[in-house]
């Protein structure tokens, strides 16, 4: 197993510990390596052979520490932040062929569009209404990145879909909705979406409408 995967591992593990026992310093310490322990992953497999991802990282980085946050502005910024991962993420996807998948696929781009919808009539009479069109832009970046991720297979798709999960829950917590464990659920399947959409770019023959060639290198 390369080192930052065993060390996103640990820490991951280390995060949902710091969520279980509310440990804030612990919760601290690891959630912001997360993104750039994977960001190390995919630089060793490809170097800069998937740029776009490694910003998407770079911005999942600035965004998990701004949500570490109390308030609504720290919210905002971290609901900001990851707006720019989905976009570059999406990027990523329309490079590799996801217009392409989707356009023979018009089903899975539906039932995503559904589920951004649903999700939002529900959420909103609950959400002040600045967070309104805030949630409504970001969750539609992520049921994009969601439905284009499925161009590099299973373990993206699951990734993608994963990521939607995740950020239900914290929509529901946005909008006042809380259950004993709802903080680890988030980070359980945020790391596990975060781990399977990066690893997608890792694999052999994955993630070929970037500039690969150019920019690979094996694992050292």
């Amino acid at each position: 197993m390369p080192w930052p995967v065993a060390l996103f591992a640990v820490l991951g593990a280390g995060n949902l510990l710091a969520l279980t026992l509310d440990l804030p310093v612990l919760e601290w310490l690891t959630k912001p390596l997360l993104a750039p322990l994977l960001a190390a992953h995919l630089w060793r497999a490809t170097g800069t052979g998937h740029r776009l991802v490694l910003a998407g990282l770079g911005l999942a980085t600035a965004g998990d520490t701004a949500l570490l946050m109390d308030g609504p502005a720290a919210f905002a910024a971290g609901l900001a932040c990851f707006v720019g991962t989905q976009i570059c993420y999406i990027a990523a996807f329309v490079a590799a062929g996801a217009r392409d998948h989707l356009r023979a696929r018009p089903k899975v781009l539906t039932g995503y569009l559904g589920v951004w919808l649903v999700a939002n009539a529900a959420l909103a009479p609950s959400l002040t209404a600045p967070m309104i069109p805030l949630i409504a832009l970001y969750s539609l970046a992520l049921v994009l990145m969601a439905a284009t991720a499925r161009v590099l297979g299973a373990g993206a798709a699951w990734g993608g879909a994963v990521f939607v999960v995740s950020d239900l829950l914290v929509g529901l917590g946005a909008a006042g909705v809380d259950f004993a464990g709802r903080p680890v659920a988030v980070m359980l399947t945020y790391v596990v979406a975060q781990f399977l959409l990066v690893d997608a770019f890792v694999r052999p023959g994955r993630g070929a409408g970037e500039d690969r060639p150019h920019g690979s290198r094996a694992p050292a």
